[in-house]
């Protein structure tokens, strides 16, 4: 293949050529669930971005050249905290949400990552992280707790950038008698009765959030690996401390060469909170019919996540679902017509999801490659972004009664506007937005006054 991949490095904060340590073991690793309840729809998110960089390594290095890691974190203290809230046991808990996350995960058509350690099998791993830093200078004992020193480490903070003040304010800083300074984390705390522990040399306890995942890295990619990735959420204090955790441990200059994150999600315009009555889980767009007054299939919200930028936000509306729903019948429905096979992957859509990523950039060439008939390689390109792999059976054919006129000739008149102001960007993004929707516009000038004017029809 001829295209390059590139990948913006949250820790450059440079768009970067990916070069990986050892191409026959390329390695990423993604933050995992706190299976204390169900996902909700910010977390299918990163679910969805890095299963199709995940699906784009396998495309370029093989199969059996990537190793893809996303943890399970099944110790927690709002585990703890729900556990005793439902009357259950911390295991009939995590049991439990972990089996539905795992099926949703399945329903959004991301493929299962070649490994999911779990927390609770690699305390081992983790005491003896500790006990390196400790040995290091870097950790230190105290009142049943251990902490990590961070005046210890010149450089920390280098992943967020943030000021100090602004890190104090960030993480949350707990103020405690045996704390060297007020911004030491906790590496290891005693557990209190009634709550998950394990022995150490510390006291009987467990390890704090930022442990985990260094400790489950490190186990399966090793002291440096490739790619890291989650939301923009938890670049600090999380994945910072998980960087100064394994820095110092091992002593190299990086974690992970390349940081990758996702930007936030809103709903209807409004940040998603249970107080605004607006959180949404997957479960329940997968299942119930309450987003829309409808449940929705996963390649739906597949497709509806994929057609924004994986690091700008994103806003989660009824009518993006809708959209979505209408491009994938009008594909399902050019695959059953043509009886199509997977074809050869397009050179143009290989290069965009080759730039970082540009998802919006590969979907506005399966729309060229439904337009020009090209059934064969719209489904190779699909599946690649994990779409179309459904029966073309299953999907019913749109028709004009699924269309709001209203609606397409509002729009129509907005992208005839942004033309006349030689705006073509914004054109283009309502033509994106017409052809999304199943219609196809015909542009045509008028004899008599020279003016462009636009028919459609269903596509």
């Amino acid at each position: 293949m001829s295209a390059v991949l590139k990948l913006y490095n949250t820790l450059t904060r440079e768009r970067e050529v990916f070069a990986p340590i050892d191409s026959s073991r390329v390695r990423l690793y993604v933050c995992g669930p706190t299976v204390y309840d169900f996902a909700h729809i910010g977390n299918a998110r990163p679910l969805i971005v890095f299963d199709v960089l995940y699906r784009l390594l396998r495309e370029i290095y093989g199969w059996k050249h990537v190793k893809y890691v996303r943890n399970i974190t099944d110790v927690d203290d709002k585990i703890n905290a729900r556990a005793a809230e439902r009357g259950v046991s911390i295991r009939e808990l995590t049991e439990g949400t972990n089996a539905i996350f795992q099926q949703d995960v399945s329903d959004l058509n991301c493929l299962p990552p070649d490994v999911q350690p779990r927390a609770t099998e690699h305390i081992a791993e983790m005491i003896a992280l500790v006990e390196k830093l400790i040995a290091a200078g870097h950790a230190y004992a105290a009142d049943g707790h251990v902490l990590f020193d961070v005046p210890s480490m010149p450089d920390y903070g280098r992943l967020s950038r943030r000021s100090l003040d602004d890190m104090i304010a960030g993480a949350r800083v707990d103020v405690a008698p045996y704390k060297r300074g007020e911004m030491d984390f906790v590496l290891w705390k005693p557990s209190k009765e009634g709550e998950p522990g394990w022995d150490s040399p510390w006291g009987f306890g467990r390890p704090g959030w930022h442990l985990e995942c260094s400790a489950m890295s490190h186990k399966h990619l090793g002291e440096v690996f490739d790619i890291h990735g989650g939301g923009i959420d938890l670049v600090f204090p999380h994945h910072e401390n998980e960087i100064a955790q394994t820095r110092c441990a091992f002593g190299h200059d990086v974690m992970a060469n390349v940081w990758m994150h996702n930007g936030f999600l809103q709903v209807e315009g409004e940040k998603m909170s249970k107080s605004l009555g607006n959180f949404i889980t997957i479960h329940e767009l997968l299942h119930e019919e309450k987003f829309g007054g409808r449940s929705w299939k996963g390649e739906v919200l597949r497709l509806a996540m994929l057609r924004s930028a994986y690091r700008q936000p994103i806003d989660w509306t009824v009518k993006a679902l809708e959209e979505a729903e209408k491009v994938l019948s009008r594909w399902y429905a050019l695959l059953r017509e043509s009886k199509a096979k997977p074809g050869v992957l397009p050179e143009l859509f290989l290069e965009a999801l080759c730039d970082d990523l540009n998802t919006p950039k590969a979907i506005a060439e399966l729309h060229a490659l439904a337009g020009a008939g090209e059934a064969d390689q719209l489904l190779r390109a699909a599946n690649l972004l994990g779409l179309l792999h459904d029966d073309p059976a299953a999907w019913d054919a749109k028709t004009s009664a699924d269309i709001d006129v209203a609606a397409v000739e509002k729009l129509i008149a907005e992208r005839l506007a942004a033309r006349r102001a030689k705006n073509f960007a914004e054109s283009d993004r309502l033509r994106d937005v017409l052809v999304g929707m199943g219609v196809k516009l015909m542009d045509a000038k008028n004899k008599q006054t020279g003016e462009l004017e636009t028919s459609w029809e269903v596509g």
